[in-house]
């Protein structure tokens, strides 16, 4: 029996739309701090489950509430004069379901705003005014609020008269008396910190005139977050040195703040391995550069506490060992000198896994260092086996009805490739090679793969149909870029249209109906093919209006699949084609946008294109459609997975990238060693 998956923490926000240009630049910048970026997917920041809610329709609240679905759940609520002046808004606002586990956070835009804390789901709570966040540190100020909040509803517990320096998050400030950069930014920060409305967030402290060093050491670092303020002297005096190892021997987060100004003879090894903020070593910090310190130490904080909360999550759902020791960050060689003193053996550090050569020393001490979707053994669980990927963008709608960031679909692709071909999958691919697209993210993540684990063995098929792979001088730059990457599979004019086909050197737009009957056939010729020469296939998103083709291009890869008996991992949370099958299958009823009916509504000249398709029986068959889907039933489709039935309804309904792919591992490893045997 699965057990339903919930992360230590999921944040939500709601919006109005006509509060848009006040909320977005917030959004952006809360975005980049709590969700991995996708431009640099190995990064170590936070990856803390988003949601987001408003409309399209000033007038129309969103389709959904936020609900419960970590273990404990914030809701940021901007409120405004639109939210509290349109009546369905303003009930929407009202009837939120609120819990101790899933609690609201209002931020008043502007005054008006303040009056939801009179009635309703945000009576008498503590709003954050955002009308008071101004200037260049609009957004800098607004996240150290909102991390705040953060940190005090996530990872701390708070009763009713636990507040003020009981919730603050307490730093320690570690830095050289010699010289004045050290000194004199250390007392920017303090300064700061009491002159504004700072203290409320930070306990700021170091090591006081007239107390001991050491018992200072022992009673404040080992329940604070170190800044380590790294000055030209700062490495070289032994008490710095001493902080440093005191703070990760108690396993303490730590931000390493880079003012040198001139020459450090020796970086102090110890202080590696941590999040790093540049700074100038002028004697007065800005602003700017206070707010950055502290934005970096708040976040690292909270990073500390997910990471730890989450490993010990996945050793309560088996996902690690129990017997494993957790660690915060990446191994280093002190804390494997600890483990060994106590025979541990097995690590689990947060994602994602280091390079092989960095790791390439935990072998001396016979130590097993992997991540929760990463261990050295699993190298070759998937060693050949043919996987489909069928994932592609869906058009954004206002967060009313879907409520994940398109980014979330690109973080999906980038995990999926990376833990595939990690482990010796083949990928297989039949998308169009532009900038920015899927195709473009898988590529560059078995690029870096390719170097981080030190493997020939990196395989990447794409297949196209005529004419998409007709040369131009941009095809020509991405195989040059990806030759020692990618297979390109280029499939023929199927037999029936060519000879309405003049020139196979000459690419035809898709822009009449006879062109786009042409392309409908190409296209549903390569995805048979390819899907017939796979092992399995992963389907997310899709776009359900604006393609070319019989039908929606991932709705046709599904029903090929289906056709073809192959395993397949339908993720139905990211929206799109996919979403709406999910909810067909569970559901037993055809959703709407895959009718016949709504694809001619929605796409123009639709309606002819199949028409046309008809006369030579090749339309889409929106009958057989129907039959198929709502006539399968997840205990099929788990079986064929490799998964049991409650594990693959997870797998349909969980918006989580994370648990995703745990499932399709633990699936596809199931089907590859059966198909071995």
């Amino acid at each position: 029996m699965s057990t339903k998956y919930k992360p230590p923490l999921a944040i939500h926000f709601i919006w109005h739309p006509a509060d848009e240009s006040s909320v977005e630049a917030i959004l952006d910048f809360v975005r980049s701090c709590f969700a991995r970026d996708v431009n640099c997917p190995f990064s170590r920041g936070l990856n803390i489950p988003l949601f987001f809610y408003s409309s399209e329709n000033p007038c129309r609240q969103p389709l959904h509430s936020p609900r419960q679905c970590a273990a404990k759940d914030i809701v940021f609520v901007f409120t405004s004069t639109k939210t509290l002046g349109y009546d369905e808004w303003k009930s929407y606002i009202n009837n939120l379901s609120l819990s101790d586990t899933l609690r609201a956070v209002p931020i008043a835009i502007d005054k008006h705003g303040l009056g939801h804390g009179d009635s309703g789901a945000l009576e008498k709570l503590n709003f954050l005014r955002a009308y008071e966040w101004v200037g260049d540190s609009r957004e800098q100020r607004a996240v150290l609020a909102m991390a705040h909040e953060i940190c005090r509803y996530g990872f701390v517990e708070i009763s009713g008269a636990n507040h003020g320096k009981r919730s603050s998050i307490k730093i320690f400030l570690s830095h050289a008396k010699a010289g004045d950069t050290g000194r004199l930014h250390a007392e920017s920060i303090y300064k700061f910190v009491d002159a504004t409305n700072m203290s409320r967030f930070f306990d700021a402290t170091d090591i006081s005139s007239g107390f001991k060093f050491d018992e200072e050491i022992a009673i404040h670092i080992q329940e604070s977050t170190l800044v380590a303020i790294g000055s030209d002297a700062y490495s070289s005096r032994y008490w710095c040195q001493r902080e440093i190892l005191y703070a990760k021997e108690n396993d303490r987060p730590i931000i390493a703040v880079d003012c040198l100004q001139e020459y450090q003879d020796r970086i102090f090894p110890a202080g590696a391995n941590v999040p790093c903020v540049h700074v100038s070593h002028e004697a007065s910090l800005s602003e700017s550069d206070i707010l950055r310190i502290l934005v970096a130490t708040i976040l690292e904080t909270i990073r500390y506490y997910h990471a730890k909360e989450s490993l010990k999550y996945y050793q309560d759902q088996k996902w690690i060992p129990k017997n494993c020791t957790i660690l915060s960050r990446p191994p280093e060689v002190h804390t494997i000198v600890e483990l060994k003193k106590n025979a541990k053996k097995k690590i689990c550090y947060p994602e994602p896994p280091i390079y092989s050569e960095e790791a390439d020393w935990l072998s001396y001490f016979g130590v097993d260092a992997f991540t929760p979707l990463w261990n050295p053994s699993d190298r070759d669980a998937l060693k050949d086996f043919r996987i489909g990927i069928s994932i592609s963008d869906i058009p954004a709608e206002g967060y009313a009805n879907h409520h994940l960031h398109a980014n979330q679909l690109k973080r999906l692709s980038q995990d999926l490739a990376r833990h595939l071909l990690a482990r010796s999958g083949i990928l297989i691919y039949g998308g169009d090679l532009r900038k920015d697209g899927f195709t473009e993210f898988i590529l560059d993540e078995a690029m870096v793969l390719k170097e981080r684990i030190k493997t020939d063995n990196i395989h990447v098929e794409n297949h196209l149909a005529w004419p998409i792979y007709v040369f131009d001088l941009q095809m020509v730059e991405w195989r040059a870029k990806y030759s020692n990457i990618i297979k390109p599979i280029e499939h023929d004019i199927p037999i029936d249209i060519s000879k309405e086909v003049i020139d196979k050197n000459t690419p035809i737009p898709p822009t009449c109906i006879e062109n786009k009957y042409i392309w409908s056939r190409c296209l549903t010729q390569m995805r048979e093919e390819s899907i017939k020469s796979s092992q399995a296939r992963i389907c997310a998103g899709g776009k359900l209006a604006g393609y070319n083709g019989k039908m929606p291009g991932v709705l046709e890869e599904i029903i090929i699949s289906i056709d073809n008996k192959k395993p397949l991992y339908l993720l139905g949370a990211f929206g799109g084609v996919v979403g709406e099958v999910c909810k067909t299958i569970l559901k037993k009823s055809l959703a709407e946008p895959l009718t016949e009916k709504w694809q001619c509504t929605y796409n123009t000249g639709y309606g002819d294109l199949q028409k046309m398709a008809k006369q030579k029986n090749e339309n889409a068959d929106y009958a057989k459609i129907k039959t198929m889907l709502e006539h399968l039933t997840c205990k099929k489709l788990a079986k064929l997975s490799g998964l049991g039935v409650d594990d693959y309804k997870r797998l349909m309904e969980s918006p989580f990238v994370d648990e995703c792919v745990h499932l399709i591992l633990k699936g596809l490893k199931k089907v590859a060693s059966n198909s071995s045997i």
